[in-house]
């Protein structure tokens, strides 16, 4: 049986690789998360609406994009909509992290319908008088959710959108498949160029899974914090 050497793998050019890696897939999740979370907020206003168009708009992007695969969304984006941009805006996307910005696009599109249903549901949760309420002072409708619904619902919906974020961060290793040199690509690179596969998906797993980790630890320490009670 071969001898394991971690530092064969962590050391030099090969950890350079694996931290830069590393590092990309938190900044794809932390720039997908800003995106997702306003997107998904407004395509659930877009889903509550009174008005029929809206409603419509917002149940066929939801359902539209879940039901598509995130391998899908990231193949899309990255070599069919490239080409229906201009060769201008072409020449800027290759020059300026095609992969990284395609990704992002894409997983934050996935993620944004997943984020839009959790705080739907978090608004339905709300007392359905606390709206009535707010109308009947003489509050429109999208300053009634801002100031009164909204800030009831953030408390319901955090638990599940620390759910949604670890999802989020598992996903940006699929990220690999279109180029984007994240945490799953470099692991690739190094494990072809170390010949040392153990080591090298040793490594990426306790880094995959001590994020994971941190995220799981913040939803359990949210819910005991700030537990939901029942109205």
């Amino acid at each position: 049986m071969a001898q394991l050497d971690f530092s064969a793998v962590f050391s030099g050019e090969f950890r350079d690789w694996l931290i830069s890696g590393f590092l990309l897939s938190l900044r794809l999740m932390v720039m997908t998360l800003a995106l997702a979370l306003p997107l998904g907020a407004a395509i659930a206003l877009c889903r509550l609406s009174s008005v029929a168009a809206l409603r419509w708009f917002g149940a066929a992007s939801v359902e539209g994009i879940r039901n598509i695969p995130l391998l899908m969304h990231l193949l899309f984006w990255y070599f069919a909509m490239p080409e229906l941009l201009p060769a201008a805006a072409r020449d800027w996307l290759n020059t300026h992290g095609a992969e990284t910005i395609c990704a992002v696009i894409a997983l934050t599109l996935y993620t944004s319908s997943y984020i839009a249903e959790d705080v739907r549901s978090g608004i339905r949760a709300v007392p359905a008088t606390q709206l009535e309420a707010a109308r009947a002072l003489g509050f429109g409708y999208l300053v009634s959710m801002r100031r009164i619904v909204l800030p009831q619902a953030v408390r319901i919906t955090i638990p599940p959108l620390i759910s949604q974020t670890l999802s989020l961060w598992k996903n940006t290793s699929i990220a690999t498949v279109i180029g984007t040199a994240e945490l799953m690509y470099q692991a690739q690179r190094v494990e072809t160029a170390s010949f040392r596969g153990v080591e090298t998906f040793v490594l990426v797993t306790v880094a995959y899974l001590g994020v994971s980790l941190i995220i799981t630890g913040a939803a359990s320490w949210f819910q005991h914090r700030f537990p939901v009670r029942a109205s």
